[in-house]
């Protein structure tokens, strides 16, 4: 059996880490060492960000919904809106209310108006 070198499978693996690496400073666009531990970190950072996201998500609605009670009636709080609302059953995420305070404050007043 005929030897096989291995020079193109090893570019080719060179080329597509580098190319993961395009736009990064210094030698972690250039070297492929480099460029495989930067990939390893970005990968660990993407992963756990996309996890907070969703929290940070979550407080953006909280504080849109809260700044939009607050301009419905001053003493009126986050938390007892949402507690009153689990209390009456109404099942509306944060997200549409916080979309409905920002989007739309007259048919979030009235919904609030119903609510308290």
């Amino acid at each position: 059996m005929a030897r096989v070198k291995g020079g193109t499978t090893s570019n080719k693996r060179r080329k597509n880490i580098l190319a993961m690496t395009k736009g990064y400073r210094h030698g972690r666009s250039t070297k492929k060492r480099q460029a495989k531990e930067a990939i390893f970190h970005a990968g660990k950072h993407a992963f756990a960000h996309r996890r907070d996201k969703k929290n940070d998500f979550r407080r953006l609605w909280s504080v849109r919904l809260n700044a939009g009670l607050h301009l419905v009636d001053e003493k009126l709080s986050y938390s007892k809106f949402i507690g009153t609302l689990n209390k009456k059953g109404i099942l509306i995420n944060r997200k549409m209310l916080a979309e409905l305070a920002d989007k739309s404050p007259e048919s979030f007043s009235r919904l609030v108006k119903q609510v308290v």
